[in-house]
């Protein structure tokens, strides 16, 4: 792309002791501008990658990878689709559950999924059982009717382990007195906490038979439950298992369950990028200033040079040189901050909490604690590929100028 001689030039102008000391300030601002928009480049979007992962662990901690489930709501067969889906590498577990719609009540009435699950299995597609805080999941037993509540839930019902809760489905029975709601009540026999409100505050289990006693499916359950080895595959590895089963079912994965949470994440992701791009690019407008000025200040040797025999493009390649080593010094300087940081940030927050006294993430109000961050190489590469284009694109305005110098204007008053 540059020429040697060009670039011999150009490397010696930016080592040379310049006779404006304003050009070299202009050039260091420069060079500290790209430095700080690459560094808050990256530690932006890796700390965006690190909440975007951990909501999504979280998230998928709970909820089923895909699911199964018959197309009129209900699955006879499930202990076939169970085993068909455990003879699939990509499926690492399996378990069949109950789900309804139900209305609790204790000290105060709130709507919850009641989910009917086997708590021997429940292990194998999510964390609940690792996320109790008070009891256990195993207290779930067939014909006893305990339930287990999210810790918000429970605080809504105002309700403790031991304590009682009515539940109400939809299904109606007949009575003397007209029709009114089924209705079962449960006692409280534990309570846990996943971090993520939709599930803490509306998510309530029972043992699967007991579902299946209050809304009188029988042996039917409403559909099977996957956990996948990887994420990405959890529709082609439902739609497979579905076609390779008798009759027709439904077939659901958590990017439909959740695509408009994930895709607003996704967006505000590109949002704050474009936005601190500004940052660099601003940076690059300082990089224009200073070149401007270096040409104008360099008259005299362009015209000698241009004298010498060096054509117009060999000019305009000698400053672009100059402009591309003064914005690759700082996307390389920034690239090298903003990683450490961002892989550093959650230790560094911690210690201004401890400094300062106050808890910059409050877990009762963000649901984690620390400042999350992934670093992703892709994201990485493409900071730097558009730090580096706006810098180039900085030095070709200067470059231009430089190469348009008429030689006689210039040595005429030297």
């Amino acid at each position: 792309m540059f020429q040697p001689l060009s670039a011999a030039i150009g490397l010696r102008y930016l080592r040379a002791k310049r006779r404006n000391g304003f050009i070299s300030f202009i050039s260091l601002a420069s060079v500290l501008g790209i430095f700080i928009g690459v560094v808050a480049l990256i530690t932006t979007v890796s700390v965006m990658n690190g909440f975007q992962e951990e909501l999504r662990s979280r998230i998928l901690g709970t909820v089923a990878h895909a699911s199964i489930s018959g197309a009129d709501g209900s699955l006879s067969d499930w202990r076939g689709a169970v085993a068909l889906a455990r003879e699939d590498a990509r499926v690492v577990g399996a378990a069949p559950y109950v789900e309804t719609e139900t209305l609790l009540q204790a000290g105060k009435r709130q709507g919850a999924l009641l989910r009917g699950v086997d708590p021997a299995l429940e292990g194998d597609v999510s964390v609940l059982p690792e996320r109790m805080v008070q009891g256990r999941i195993d207290s779930l037993k067939p014909g006893e009717f305990n339930i287990v509540l999210g810790s918000e839930l429970a605080a809504a019902l105002q309700v403790r382990v031991g304590d009682s809760v009515n539940a109400f489905v939809s299904e109606s029975v007949a009575t003397p007195f007209g029709s009114v709601p089924r209705a079962k009540r449960f006692t409280v026999t534990g309570i846990f906490s996943v971090g993520a409100q939709e599930y803490d505050y509306g998510l309530a289990l029972i043992h699967m038979r007991d579902g299946q006693t209050l809304l009188r499916m029988g042996d039917d359950v409403s559909g099977v439950r996957l956990k996948l080895a990887d994420i990405w595959q959890a529709w082609d590895v439902a739609r497979d298992l579905a076609n390779r089963m008798e009759g027709v079912y439904r077939v659901r994965d958590w990017t439909r369950d959740h695509a408009n949470f994930f895709r607003a994440l996704k967006m505000e992701k590109t949002v704050m990028f474009i936005l601190l791009s500004l940052v660099v690019a601003i940076a690059a407008f300082n990089l224009v200033s200073s070149q401007v000025m270096l040409v104008q200040d360099k008259q005299a040797d362009i015209a000698i040079l241009r004298t010498l025999g060096m054509a117009p493009g060999q000019i305009m390649q000698v400053f672009m040189v100059q402009g591309l080593v003064i914005g690759l010094l700082g996307v390389a300087l920034g690239t090298v901050a903003g990683v450490l940081l961002s892989l550093n940030l959650s230790d560094l927050v911690r210690v201004v909490e401890r400094l300062t006294g106050t808890e910059l993430m409050p877990a009762d109000v963000y649901y984690i604690s620390g400042v999350p961050t992934v670093v992703a190489p892709g994201d990485v590469l493409t900071v730097v590929v558009v730090a580096i284009v706006m810098c180039l694109s900085a030095t070709v305005y200067p470059a231009w100028r430089a190469a348009r110098t008429n030689p006689v204007e210039a040595l005429r008053y030297e």
